[in-house]
C-alpha cells in the first residue's frame, strides 16, 4: 500500500454535515478505478476541519467503501493526546495505515517533530506515512530529521512536496540515499508526480486521483514501468488542471472539478472554506475542456 498509486479523495460537506454517502461513493470510485491505496482524512480531506465523531465517520464509510483496498487515516492533531486518540479510532474504523502531519499552533523545533513520530509509532502498531506538508503546517522537514523518523520502526513511508522545477530527478536521489531500503518515498505536488515516479519515486499520493482516478492510474502505470514518454505525455494533458494547482492550490481546484464533474453534489469545503469564485470556476470549466476529461 506504500507502492503506485494512493488516491486522496475529498469529504464531501451537505452544508455543515460530512455527505457520507457522497463519500462513499467517491471511495469507491477510486478503489474501483485501481488505487493501490486511499488517503483518507488528508489535507484533501479536510481533516483539521472535522470533529472526533465525524472523522471516526468519515473513516467507517470509507473503509467499507473500500472494499478491501488499504485505507491511510489522516491523525493529526494540535496535541499529541489527541493524534494518539484519532489512532485509536483509526485502528477500530479498518484503517490500514496512519498518515501523520505535524499540525501546530505554535512552531515546533525538529526536536518536538521528531518526539510527536516516536511516541506515535510506540503507541500504535499501524505503520505511519510521515506527511510533509509545509503549505499547510508550517514546518520544513530537514533531510537529516527525515532520515532521523524513518529510522523509528513503524515508519514505513515519506511523502514529500513538490521539489523545485528541474531539481526533481536530484531531489529524490538525496533523500532516498539518506533512507532505509524498506521505507518508501511518495510524491505529492501532482503536476511533478511523472518527473518523480520516473526518477524513483515509489508511490504518488494523488490530489486528482480522488476526482480522476483512471487517468491518474495510467500515468502511474506508464512511469513506473518506463514508459516515460507516455507518463509525460498523460501528465502533459492534465496541464490546464496543473496550472490552476499552482495558482488557486489543489484543494479549491479539486473542490471544484468534483462538482462540475458530477463526482460530488454539492460543495465539498467545510466553512470557513469557500471554493472558487467565477472567474476561477470559468477556468476550470475551461481546463476541463482543455484537457478533454470525464468523470
Amino acid at each position: 500500500m506504500f507502492n503506485g498509486l494512493s488516491a486522496f479523495p475529498l469529504t464531501p460537506m451537505d452544508g455543515e454535515s460530512v455527505d457520507l454517502n457522497a463519500l462513499g461513493r467517491v471511495v469507491n470510485r477510486a478503489a474501483e478505478a485501481g488505487a493501490d491505496s486511499l488517503g483518507v482524512l488528508g489535507s484533501t480531506g479536510n481533516y483539521a476541519y472535522l470533529s472526533r465523531d465525524e472523522r471516526r465517520a468519515v473513516l467507517e464509510t470509507a473503509v467499507e467503501a473500500a472494499d478491501g483496498v488499504p485505507v491511510l487515516a489522516g491523525v493529526g492533531a494540535v496535541r499529541t493526546r489527541d493524534v494518539l486518540v484519532f489512532a485509536g479510532d483509526a485502528r477500530s474504523a479498518g484503517a490500514s495505515a496512519l498518515l501523520l502531519a505535524p499540525v501546530s499552533y505554535q512552531k515546533l523545533s525538529e526536536e518536538e517533530v521528531f518526539g510527536l513520530f516516536g511516541t506515535v509509532a510506540a503507541e500504535s502498531d499501524l505503520p505511519i506515512v510521515v506527511y510533509d506538508n509545509p503549505g499547510t503546517t508550517g514546518f520544513t522537514f530537514s533531510d537529516d530529521l527525515h532520515a532521523r523518523i524513518a529510522s523509528i520502526p513503524g515508519i514505513a513511508s515519506i511523502k514529500i512536496p513538490p521539489p523545485v522545477p528541474g531539481e526533481v530527478a536530484t531531489r529524490v536521489s538525496k533523500l532516498k540515499a539518506g533512507l532505509p531500503a524498506e521505507t518508501t518515498l511518495g510524491i505529492s505536488g501532482d503536476w511533478v508526480a511523472a518527473e518523480a515516479l520516473l526518477a524513483g519515486c515509489n508511490v504518488w499520493y494523488s490530489v486528482i486521483a480522488g476526482v480522476l482516478p483512471r487517468q491518474a492510474r495510467a500515468l502511474v502505470d506508464h512511469a513506473l514501468a518506463g514508459r516515460s514518454d507516455l507518463a509525460l505525455s498523460a501528465s502533459a494533458e492534465l496541464e490546464p488542471i496543473w496550472s490552476l494547482f499552482r495558482t488557486y492550490g489543489s484543494l479549491r481546484v479539486t473542490a471544484a472539478l468534483a462538482e462540475d464533474l458530477g463526482v460530488v453534489p454539492s460543495s465539498a469545503l467545510p466553512l470557513p472554506l469557500r471554493g472558487l469564485d467565477s472567474e476561477g470556476r470559468e477556468k476550470v470549466a475551461e481546463a476541463i475542456r482543455q484537457s478533454g476529461v470525464e468523470a
